[in-house]
């Protein structure tokens, strides 16, 4: 099984010496990722391209890694190729038939070469030899140069021949760790994740940061999202996800400030506790969802005086998208259900917001600010590793009981749907369920509760947050299914795995 990775476009466009750097990086990011899934396959690079080359003892593992190549920042597209080495004409003709060949029938297509060295037969030549022989020798519709059903890809590259089977779009952007890393305030909401995903494309190592107003079931949401995020488009680094305690600081604004100015100080407040944290975890730039006039607090006279509180800078991503856009966004990476399901604590709603905030009026609400309020809000975080989140969410709950056989209890599985359909879980002796994690606390307590239930999830981050909750619900028949990793000599044999 072999895959040719092409690099974004921007990336071939730099300096020789920043080239190098980003396809470096591309390449040590796909390794480190590719490893997770079978440490036999095998990541090269060349100027040109990457290739991942995997054994047919890991075949059953195609999927999972067109999933990885689809999401890993940095990458144009990539094909699933058949590679020979190169002879004449007809014998790439005869390469190219058992390929293609069936998938021609009734079909219309032409023939597409891109050729690199030199040869004795120039691109078109070999468009026309391969091209007349499949039309001859295949139930094929016929060749139809523009616009046809189907159109057959080869790659000539001095002495080797690909045969490309498919072509996937990639993910675009540079290589995760090519820029200097950012601090991301998220409220698991459409904007800010489509901010944060937005940035980790661009190749920015993004923290999470987390004001919690109150909602202990908001974090536990806010933290799922964010795992989801740095799981799927990130997780070749490591980040940090950081918890700010702000219900006390609310408080302090209902009580203190004019109802018209809350929004605007509330968001200044959230700008000083997140220049502190960004000069502790090192990063000099923070994130944040706002779109112009989306609210009151959005406007650019607003925005001017929120940022004015601090010295770091503050990037927008989504500072000129329209809500529908952001929306689609969320709905193409998988978190529009995470957005639409996402518990509301507002904190403050003015009932009359200022669009047009003075700095002088700012600064005299401010002033019957106690602020050892946020001091002790920022001195109270709490920072996690992102794949670390499990930890217990507000409090004590009970421990969270983690089996590696499910035996009587019926097995939910709790993975994004997306997740799900690329790799189902089948258990030979037990019962599986499906439940999306944003499904989950509603449908739960329709359950039989007289039966045990094993939660699951690829890695076990997702499930053992949701078992605490559910626990400190009250519930007291649920667990973690964390089936042992298997060894090298089952990955190689027949039948489904469960990881």
């Amino acid at each position: 099984m072999h895959f040719v990775v092409k690099f974004f476009p921007e990336i071939t466009i730099k300096s020789n010496p920043v080239r190098k750097r980003m396809s470096r990086q591309l390449k040590d990011n796909l390794q480190r990722l590719l490893r997770q899934l079978d440490d036999r396959i095998q990541v090269r690079k060349d100027w040109e391209k990457i290739d991942v080359v995997a054994p047919d003892a890991v075949a059953h593992l195609g999927d999972r890694i067109e999933e990885v190549l689809s999401n890993t920042p940095g990458i144009a597209n990539f094909s699933r190729v058949r590679q020979f080495p190169l002879g004449d004409l007809h014998d790439i003709y005869e390469k190219t038939l058992p390929v293609w060949g069936p998938a021609l029938k009734d079909k219309t297509f032409c023939v597409r070469v891109k050729r690199t060295g030199k040869h004795e037969f120039q691109s078109l030549d070999v468009e026309q030899y391969v091209g007349g022989g499949l039309n001859r020798n295949t139930e094929a519709a016929g060749v139809k140069l523009k616009n046809p059903d189907i159109t057959v890809k080869l790659e000539i590259r001095h002495d080797k021949l690909n045969v490309i089977e498919k072509q996937h779009p990639g993910l675009g952007g540079f290589p995760l760790g090519t820029q200097d890393p950012v601090l991301s305030l998220v409220s698991g909401g459409f904007d800010s994740t489509v901010a944060s995903y937005l940035t980790i494309k661009r190749g920015i190592r993004t923290h999470f940061l987390f004001f919690n107003l109150g909602g202990r079931q908001h974090e536990l949401g806010v933290k799922e999202v964010a795992y989801y995020l740095w799981n799927k488009f990130g997780a070749s680094h490591r980040v940090r996800f950081v918890t700010v305690p702000f219900d006390e600081v609310v408080a302090e604004i209902l009580e203190r400030v004019d109802d018209s100015y809350m929004g605007v100080i509330l968001k200044r407040m959230m700008l000083r506790a997140a220049g502190v944290m960004a000069k502790e975890l090192e990063v000099d730039a923070l994130v944040t969802g706002e779109a112009i006039a989306q609210v009151s607090s959005q406007t650019l006279k607003n925005l001017a005086v929120i940022d004015s509180v601090t010295d770091t800078l503050v990037l927008r991503p989504l500072i000129a998208s329209d809500k529908t856009d952001i929306i689609r966004t969320a709905r193409a990476i998988g978190t529009e259900e995470f957005a639409a399901n996402m518990p509301e604590y507002c904190g403050v709603i003015s009932v009359k917001p200022t669009t047009r905030a003075k700095i002088e009026k700012v600064e005299s609400e401010e002033n019957r600010f106690d602020f050892t309020v946020l001091d002790r809000a920022i001195g109270n975080r709490v920072v996690q590793n992102i794949d670390e989140v499990i930890e217990e969410v507000g409090g004590q709950a009970p421990e969270v009981d983690i089996r590696e056989e499910p035996g009587s209890a019926v097995v939910i599985d709790i993975r994004h749907p997306d997740e799900e359909e690329l790799d189902p879980l089948e258990l030979e002796n037990g019962a599986v369920q499906t439940i999306p994690f944003y499904q989950l606390n509603n449908r739960f307590a329709q359950l039989d509760q007289a039966q045990e239930y094993l939660l699951y999830c690829a890695r076990g981050v997702m499930s053992r947050l949701h078992a605490s909750h559910l626990l400190d619900e009250g519930y007291r028949n649920v667990g973690v299914y964390r089936p042992q990793r298997p060894h090298r000599q089952e990955k190689a044999g027949v039948g489904k795995t469960v990881k």
